[in-house]
């Protein structure tokens, strides 16, 4: 016969309740902690999900929806995002949409028709029409790298425009001024907000450049090699280029090892994200790094918090919505040369 609560309560000599809080998520003293997970071992207990989840009306199941498996940046936020929950007696279930509006949407359903009981997305449709079903469910929705406006839910993003506008300003400490961006699609929140971050630095330092020393890419690696050749035919006196996503980093690196640009001789260049890539590629590369342990313990932090709300009946709090931002840092490489004051005329 299967081993029940009250078998574990017995043999581990504590109560019914602190078992069950145990089993649930719930803190309980050390002391106790050690008892019940002996008794467990002891007993093979084995918890019987279906019944909690009918008794209780919650999954200990939590959603995630992401634009690429493939992509470091989602796994590595999701990585972090799930040592967090497990901790607390929670999974996680995970859809990659392809960069795809109708599969994210195909997702939203899914995860509501799963009951899972939160959902985290790093959203493909800046709208959010495919999420709001979930929203008017009540249970908590976080988006982490893009805020949408018009979604009431919570965000965990970092400071995109602070973040290319300090890697702006340190090519400008660098002598530079001649300085091309290639930015991802401005439909997304967080594209635009890089886009905006670069013009505002060149506004604050009185650089006036021709609007073509922006490319506008789609934000893949192909879109990072179009970019880079595009900016040099274009503008062969550039000194300097920022790029604003990871992928277009790769994209770019390759393009300008292919067409044999000497870096940071004929080109400096700042990149952006994934410090492992940074150090892999000759010469080492100047990154914006974002910190993604800080940006994953913030989202599941937040999480944990809704959750609680939501099992206390306090959800009407969800619209006292918190948009969470997260500095970035620049991480120097050997990319980026130094220029002679009477080079940047």
């Amino acid at each position: 016969m299967a081993a029940t609560i009250k078998d574990i309560a017995e043999r581990a000599g504590c109560g019914l309740a602190t078992v069950s809080s145990y089993l649930n998520g719930g803190n309980v003293r050390p002391a106790n902690k050690e008892k019940i997970e002996a008794a467990i071992r002891e007993l093979n207990y084995v918890v019987n999900e279906t019944a909690r989840q009918l008794k209780t009306n919650r999954t200990r199941m939590i959603g995630a929806i992401i634009p690429e498996l493939n992509s470091t940046f989602c796994a590595s936020v999701l990585s972090e995002i799930e040592d967090i929950l497990r901790q607390h007696g929670y999974a996680m279930l995970v859809c990659d949409c392809r960069t795809d509006s109708a599969r994210e949407k195909e997702a939203a359903a899914f995860m509501l028709n799963r009951r899972v009981d939160g959902l985290f997305v790093i959203p493909v449709d800046s709208t959010g029409k495919n999420l709001k079903k979930f929203v008017r469910s009540g249970k908590p929705l976080i988006t982490i790298d893009r805020q949408i406006e018009k979604l009431n839910c919570d965000s965990v993003s970092v400071d995109n425009r602070e973040a290319i506008r300090s890697a702006v300003e340190y090519l400008i400490q660098k002598g530079h001024r001649k300085i091309g961006l290639i930015a991802g699609p401005q439909e997304v929140n967080a594209s635009y907000q890089r886009l905006r971050g670069y013009q505002i630095a060149c506004e604050e330092n009185r650089i006036v450049l021709p609007e073509s020393y922006v490319f506008y890419a789609d934000g893949t690696i192909g879109g990072g090699t179009e970019g880079i050749m595009e900016l040099r035919r274009l503008h062969p006196e550039m000194t300097a280029v920022v790029i604003s996503s990871y992928s277009m980093t790769m994209g770019a690196m390759i393009g300008l090892n292919e067409a044999g640009v000497l870096i940071p001789d004929d080109l400096s260049v700042v990149g952006f994200d994934n410090p492992q890539f940074a150090k892999a590629v000759h010469p080492t590369l100047t990154i914006v790094n974002q910190p993604i342990k800080e940006i994953g313990a913030e989202a599941a932090e937040l999480m944990l918090k809704r959750l609680q709300e939501f099992d206390a009946g306090e959800e009407e709090e969800f619209d006292s919505k918190q948009h969470r931002w997260v500095k970035t840092e620049i991480l120097e490489g050997h990319s980026v040369r130094k220029l002679q004051k009477d080079c940047e005329e």
